[in-house]
């Protein structure tokens, strides 16, 4: 499993696709998730402006990774 590390409290799904190499640009992450290919913690997420935690985990196509805040 990937490890996503973000210095913010949140970070929007499709920006942690395209940080995470998942997808080329912010309309292919639009598309593949309106398209539900995308689950958040094991449900399907239709939304990419869905804000990740620490601790979410969000899967496409077999790859998962795990949104971890940086220590302050």
């Amino acid at each position: 499993m990937l490890k996503l590390t973000i210095k913010d409290d949140f970070i929007k799904l499709g920006q942690a696709m395209k940080l995470a190499d998942l997808v080329d640009s912010g309309v292919e992450a639009k598309l593949v998730i309106q398209d539900g290919q995308v689950s958040v913690n094991g449900e399907v997420e239709l939304q990419r402006g869905r804000k990740l935690r620490d601790g979410d985990i969000f899967e496409f196509e077999g790859a998962q990774v795990k949104i971890v805040s940086r220590e302050k």
